[in-house]
């Protein structure tokens, strides 16, 4: 390889975090087009994974080098969500993290993932959910996730268990929501408030609060919610359970030792 050619993939793997994926427009920002990044691969410096999208050879990225890219390179509003970002920041210490678990992914509704990524086997089920039922033009609750040389935008604790409760009962269980509503006793209320202002589903809203009143932790008594806007009518989660007249919302009944 000649001074020029080494100097060029030397830039590329400097300004390439390590373990994450790179898609073709970034390489081509980078200055590398089609053919040079053909001689690459040639050459073993970067490894083809999908239709567009590569990786540094040698390397393993998993699904969170693949959504650095989408989120960094293609601005994609798909983020980690639900019980996968309450178990990157240890919140769900039960939650499954391994090789073969669901990821959860939430991303606007015009949003889908990239072939590349749906093709390609990262050791996990990825479950994608593209929804507004909270504003996509805005980012209320995500925060930066920092692994090693990148960071990826996950949810924070109080926007993931409204994802939750969204997904209660077609993904995840009443059960399963209150347990995690169990354990996130310092949730910031004066956030909770604003995602619950801004969230277009009136069941994630009103099974939130019947979980939050349920536990009786201290930031729920913080909360105001006179603009918050539940809805008319009833909603129903389980077919045979409880009603809990204040949010208008049946649940089932609690499996004994629960």
């Amino acid at each position: 390889m000649d001074s020029q050619k080494a100097s060029k993939i030397n830039q590329l793997m400097k300004a390439w975090p390590k373990g994450t994926v790179a898609v073709y427009s970034w390489l081509a920002s980078q200055g590398v087009y089609r053919q040079l990044a053909g001689s690459y691969i040639k050459g073993s410096w970067i490894d083809r994974i999908g239709r567009g999208a590569f990786k540094r050879a040698g390397e393993k990225a998993d699904w969170t080098g693949a959504l650095y890219a989408m989120q960094t390179q293609l601005k994609l509003s798909v983020h980690a969500a639900g019980k996968t970002a309450l178990g990157l920041q240890g919140y769900a210490h039960y939650v499954p993290m391994g090789a073969g678990q669901t990821v959860v992914l939430f991303g606007s509704p015009t949003e889908k993932l990239p072939e590349w990524f749906r093709r390609y086997d990262w050791k996990m089920k990825p479950r994608y959910t593209a929804t507004g039922f909270l504003d996509v033009k805005k980012s209320t609750g995500l925060a930066d996730h920092a692994l090693g040389d990148y960071s990826i935008k996950i949810s924070s604790p109080e926007r993931a268990l409204l994802e939750v409760c969204y997904d209660v009962p077609d993904e995840e269980s009443y059960e399963e929501a209150g347990l995690l509503m169990e354990g996130l006793t310092t949730l910031r209320s004066e956030l909770v408030r604003e995602l619950l202002k801004e969230c277009r589903s009136v069941k994630a809203k009103r099974l939130f609060m019947h979980l939050a009143e349920k536990q009786g932790h201290a930031w729920v008594k913080k909360l105001d919610l006179k603009r918050v806007d539940f809805g008319s009518g009833k909603r129903m989660i389980g077919k045979h359970g409880t009603y809990d007249a204040k949010y208008k919302i049946v649940v089932p009944v609690a499996k004994e030792g629960t």
